[in-house]
């Protein structure tokens, strides 16, 4: 029941780190924008919201295929988007010039969804055969 309740938990983290690349990550007053996973300032720091969505569609497609390959690619997919999630989290929230960006919700939901994802990889809700013995 218990793995169930989990691989749904990380299909819904997966829409919602879609979702989360759109909402506002960091607000800069010094220039007044606010960046989100696909918006920067002259794009300084890069598009990360592309990747993040890959890595959400890739892991969404493995959890849905009922296959022990799937389940521990899905794994390393999680795993890599969770590193890269933290890195993006210190990136767009880190101080600058004595002046530390205002963080938005969009980041952390981000960064939750992502965590979210590697703990249902890890425990995923599959149905070994057993082989018989002669």
């Amino acid at each position: 029941m218990f793995l169930k309740i989990l691989q749904k938990a990380g299909i819904i983290a997966c829409i919602i780190l879609l979702l989360s690349c759109f909402m506002p990550w960091a607000f800069y007053a010094d220039i007044h924008e606010t960046f989100t996973g696909f918006y920067s300032f002259q794009n300084q720091y890069g598009k990360p919201g592309k990747f993040l969505s890959v890595m959400a569609l890739f892991a969404f497609a493995l959890m849905m295929l009922p296959k022990i390959w799937a389940k521990r690619t899905n794994l390393f997919v999680c795993a890599l988007a969770v590193g890269y999630a933290i890195k993006t989290y210190i990136l767009f929230t880190s101080c600058y010039n004595a002046y530390c960006p205002e963080k938005k919700a969009g980041i952390f939901i981000m960064l939750l969804s992502t965590i979210i994802m590697l703990i249902s990889s890890a425990f995923p809700d599959l149905k070994i055969k057993k082989q018989k013995e002669n």
